[in-house]
């Protein structure tokens, strides 16, 4: 800052030094003006002139350092108030385009949340109607047709409900109930939805649950299970995939391990990014790359850790490592 005071000072501290070099020059050639005398009052102008610098820059500088400083956050209670001028004008500036931006972002998060809205109470009209041709199928006595049509069914039922948790996950915390939760309902649950895809493909399930029980929102937890099993149904063929929970270091862990055709090593690391789909498949059109994006976040709001092994060619374990109970103080208190 006080490089930046003094290039904007610069025309003045110029005009300074180019006065009293005048006064000194006028001096030495005109014998008649004594120059010690004007040499010691140019000495102690100078002096005065940078006290004067050192004061004025305390002082000129402290809304600019406020302005600076600020975040941008639409807070003007960090912003100095203003003392020259010239401040007042940039305040008022700032004030006035502030307030603009307020209005702007109240009318845009009143859209967004009116879309919102909109779309949940779309989605939850779509689901009388499936949930109507879920009874027409179980009526279907072709085999091969019902599991067909099944199998599309259930692509739009799980579509739907990503979009619905993806409009809920920014609003979750205040939907969280964080309790003793069997898991055992849960993943049978979920695979009874996927009953019809897994006949399809050849895929079964074996269990082995050491820890039947974890602290933790069912609702939420039952999405996150419900993404991984679809993704492991989804890239495996006539295999079984294995889920199983057990203690590790007070950390209560649940896998789900698949034998599909697995994760190429340089997709590690971005699976969880938002819209990532496989480079492997890149053309497969079905991917939205939203489902473990979701998943991931939703992990997050109750401080799972999510880990992931995966060999091309061999299949994927996916771990969820839950919290120590002493560790869900923070949001079992909401």
């Amino acid at each position: 800052m006080i490089r930046k005071y003094l290039m904007e000072r610069r025309s003045w501290i110029l005009f300074f030094l180019l006065i009293h070099s005048f006064i000194v020059i006028v001096a030495y050639f005109d014998p008649s003006i004594p120059l010690l005398p004007i040499l010691y009052i140019v000495f102690l102008s100078s002096l005065l002139f940078i006290l004067f610098l050192i004061v004025r820059y305390n002082k000129e500088t402290k809304y600019y350092k406020s302005i600076e400083a600020w975040e941008n956050d639409l807070d003007l209670t960090s912003i100095s108030d203003p003392i020259s001028p010239f401040e007042h004008i940039i305040d008022a500036s700032v004030i006035k385009q502030t307030e603009k931006l307020k209005q702007r972002e109240g009318q845009n998060l009143m859209h967004v949340e009116q879309e919102k809205d909109e779309l949940l109470s779309w989605i939850h009209e779509v689901k009388t109607p499936l949930t109507a041709m879920r009874l027409i199928l179980d009526r279907i006595e072709d085999e091969t047709i019902r599991s067909q049509l099944m199998y599309e069914w259930l692509r739009i039922h799980l579509l739907l409900d990503q979009q619905l948790h993806q409009r809920r996950i920014p609003f979750a915390e205040n939907d969280l109930y964080i309790e003793m939760t069997d898991l055992k309902p849960i993943i049978t649950k979920e695979i009874i939805e996927l009953q019809s895809w897994c006949m399809q493909k050849g895929i079964g399930f074996e269990l082995n649950l050491e820890v039947k029980e974890v602290l933790s929102d069912a609702k939420w937890l039952a999405f996150i299970i419900r993404q991984l099993l679809t993704n492991a149904v989804k890239y495996s063929d006539s295999s079984d995939i294995i889920i199983k929970s057990y203690l590790q270091k007070e950390h209560v862990v649940m896998e789900v391990e698949d034998f599909g055709r697995g994760i190429e090593s340089k997709d590690l690391t971005r699976i969880f990014d938002k819209g990532f789909t496989s480079t492997a498949k890149h053309q497969d059109n079905s991917a939205t790359g939203m489902g473990l994006y979701l998943t991931n976040k939703a992990a997050k709001l109750l401080q799972i850790n999510i880990e992931v092994e995966s060999k091309p060619g061999i299949g994927s374990t996916f771990s969820l490592v839950f919290p120590k109970p002493n560790q869900f103080h923070r949001i079992s208190s909401m």
